[in-house]
């Protein structure tokens, strides 16, 4: 959970340190866009390392590698180098990252109590990203501090992970990992074969329209979250302290709005509840965008950010209710990975057109994100009649 924390902290405030970077560097929008480009990189690559992690070190290979990253990150970036090495460092946390969220996410799925697990990491990366803006604000605007004195706040927090899951996991090792993972292993290449080595997830058009999703509603949070610090100081003319409050409150809304509408998802169904969280986020948007007060505007993101929450456990819940359950754990990593590089080229694309048109365009931008996010759902063919298993697999969701 400290580890998430840390996570959330890392991500949350890229969207806060961009005027900084933009000011510190002399860089354009669509410059300083590329730290947007560059965080999913991590995440691609880890996706090839973890397996071989694991099978050489264990899950203390994890706990030690994953923040060694973050350290390697947070040192560069404290002192200030030319702006392609902070590019670099960024990559380099990123890839951190990666390897953290994806290992101990499928650590915890694998325990007992998973549902109640994954709701406490998953909160954690939560309540960190709403931290993270709001104290790299204070510093900056209350404590008049350069903005790489927050990464040695960062440093020292990577510095106190690396202690806490070293600690946490140091009797793990690649013999303990193999003596608990033969019989799955053997369960794995069983389930492997069944699913024709898992390309049968491509022949499904459920896993396209997910992965379309996925990328459309993780790229609309990813273009809030980056830009709307930049917008809220340009245009809505709000103090840098402010503009920061209203990244983290962005990140409040949707770590209550998947905490609290998960109960009204299950009983009017995902379907029309999606349909009316997008809706109710056109609203919201088109309010932000018609009114220029900034506290206003920091209340309507707040409630934007609560009705883009349950989003994504909305499009996890439908390939689990389409897909046969062999092709579930491929057709979600195949779409959450789409997912991850539509977090990267909205937001930059999102910088271009702000390079050239001006930052005005994020209303408009979003909107049309909004609505796009909306077609795409509506594309999900209808659910099945409801049978004993899929009603534990939306106890399941509704959980998480």
């Amino acid at each position: 959970m400290f580890s998430f924390i840390v996570l959330g902290m890392m991500v949350s405030t890229l969207g806060v340190m961009v005027p900084q970077f933009e000011t510190f560097y002399g860089l354009t929008d669509l410059h300083v866009s590329f730290v947007f480009l560059v965080w999913p990189v991590g995440y691609v690559i880890a996706a090839y390392l973890n397996g071989a992690i694991h099978v050489r070190f264990g899950q203390r290979g994890i706990a030690i590698v994953g923040p060694l990253f973050h350290i390697i990150m947070t040192v560069a970036a404290s002192l200030h180098p030319p702006f392609p090495v902070l590019l670099i460092a960024l990559a380099v946390g990123s890839l951190g990252t990666g390897i953290l969220d994806g290992s101990f996410c499928a650590w915890a799925g694998g325990m007992y109590n998973a549902n109640v697990v994954q709701g406490f990491l998953h909160g954690s990366y939560s309540t960190g990203a709403a931290l993270g803006p709001f104290l790299a604000g204070t510093m900056l605007s209350v404590g008049h501090t350069p903005w790489y004195a927050w990464y040695y706040v960062l440093l020292g927090a990577s510095v106190l992970e690396a202690v806490v899951l070293v600690l946490a996991f140091r009797f793990e090792d690649a013999d303990k990992y193999h003596q608990d993972h033969k019989r799955d292993n053997l369960l794995a290449v069983q389930e492997e074969t069944a699913a024709d080595s898992g390309s049968t997830i491509f022949k499904h058009r459920v896993t396209w329209i997910c992965a379309v999703y996925f990328l459309a509603c993780v790229g609309t949070e990813n273009a809030v979250s980056g830009w709307i610090v930049v917008f809220m100081m340009r245009v809505n003319h709000a103090s840098a302290y402010l503009a920061s409050i209203s990244s983290s409150g962005f990140w409040i809304g949707q770590a209550a709005g998947r905490l609290t509408l998960g109960v009204v998802t299950q009983k009017i169904g995902v379907r029309p509840a999606t349909i009316a969280y997008l809706v109710a986020a056109l609203a919201f948007e088109a309010l932000f965008a018609a009114i220029h007060i900034p506290e206003v505007s920091t209340v309507m993101i707040t409630l934007l950010g609560f009705c883009l929450g349950p989003l994504f456990p909305s499009g996890v819940f439908m390939v689990t209710r389409l897909l046969p359950r062999e092709s579930h754990v491929g057709a979600i990593s195949f779409a959450v990975l789409i997912g991850q590089i539509g977090g990267a080229l909205l937001p930059f694309a999102l910088g271009a057109l702000a390079d050239t048109l001006g930052i005005q365009v994020f209303q408009a931008v979003v909107f049309a994100q909004l609505v796009m996010t909306l077609l795409i759902w509506l594309a999900f063919p209808r659910l099945p009649p409801i049978t004993t298993v899929s009603q534990d697999l939306i106890d399941e969701v509704a959980t998480q």
